[in-house]
């Protein structure tokens, strides 16, 4: 017996674009990106309504002082005068020191590690390396206080004698300063830099590795000729992290930098963070205006964190135009 037109057309299948959407998506491919598709969309929705907050609670602020609250000094609640300058110094400064001190050792602990160091030992520091990113940062702020403000009192005749002819390295030095927060950010950004790196320094091909060796080059050259060159986007990544968590650090650079919103050309001098003084001063912030202050305090900080960011991108990509050329 013949069916009859309509089971005919209830059996034909969709053709064209229906046909392909109704394979995906019973495939699961359409489900799958509309969940990676919302994760993404969710993070950019997230930024942009943290920046929209901070730019509506600080409207009081930015209407009074407008453009000059970032370079101005004067910090004073009881006046309602506040300018963010020696905040966004003391930011820079110990950020740009816990980097010149953290990169080298990390990334030459990373070669180590992936490279050099026997598998046993490797395994056994890095374990160890991955421990010291677990801990809290008030922690590391504590022993800062307790450890690293002695060692540096005692070891500061020492520097002042090899480099007290520069700027600086003047001036009386009690022990918190913006040197001693930029020690503790760099012991803080190490495990950062050195796990990611050690990872993709182990990513890169062993064929790499044997064709280096196998031309006639010694295993360091090849690591640095080699090894290295082949991960630096790789490295570059773990650094931007470190940078991150370095401008965004607040305890262990409250408990150890002085607190003086001021500027000084000296690193022995004391100094303050925009974390730091947010951290301090936010609950008793009493006036609207200083409350405002504060709040714009923290949409400099994520600004700066986002042209420090985009700036050592820019300096990445045209370093390696150049290289390529």
């Amino acid at each position: 017996m013949a069916a009859s037109p309509t089971t005919a057309l209830a059996a034909r299948p969709p053709i064209g674009r229906a046909a392909a959407f109704w394979k995906r998506f019973r495939a699961g491919d359409e489900i799958a990106y509309l969940i990676t598709f919302i994760s993404a969309v969710s993070v950019v929705a997230i930024t942009a309504l943290l920046v929209f907050e901070l730019y509506q609670k600080s409207a009081l602020s930015r209407a009074k002082f407008g453009w000059s609250f970032l370079f101005t000094s004067t910090w004073d609640p009881v006046a309602e005068q506040f300018g963010a300058l020696p905040f966004i110094y003391g930011t820079v400064v110990t950020s740009g020191l816990a980097l010149l001190i953290g990169i080298p050792l990390g990334v030459g602990a990373a070669i180590f590690l992936a490279e050099l160091a026997p598998a046993r030992i490797s395994s056994g520091l890095t374990f160890l390396i991955e421990l010291l990113a677990a801990v809290p940062s008030v922690i590391i702020g504590l022993l800062g206080m307790f450890v690293m403000v002695p060692a540096m009192r005692a070891a500061e005749p020492a520097v002042r004698a090899v480099l007290g002819w520069t700027p600086l390295f003047q001036g009386p030095f009690y022990g918190s300063s913006l040197l001693t927060a930029g020690i503790v950010l760099a012991i803080m950004i190490l495990p950062f830099i050195i796990s990611i790196s050690r990872e993709v320094i182990l990513a890169v091909p062993g064929d790499q590795r044997e064709a280096a060796l196998a031309l006639g080059a010694t295993r360091w050259e090849t690591t640095w000729d080699i090894v290295i060159p082949f991960a630096r986007k790789g490295i570059v990544g773990s650094i931007f992290l470190a940078l991150a968590r370095s401008l965004g650090e607040t305890m262990a650079v409250t408990m150890v930098i002085g607190n003086e919103p001021k500027i000084h050309a000296s690193l022995f001098a004391p100094g303050y963070s925009i974390a730091a003084v947010i951290a301090n001063e936010f609950s008793e912030a009493t006036g609207d205006l200083y409350q405002g202050a504060l709040i714009e305090l923290g949409l400099v900080l994520f600004g700066l964190t986002i042209v420090i960011n985009a700036a050592a991108r820019i300096l990445v990509m045209t370093t390696s135009g150049k290289g390529a050329s």
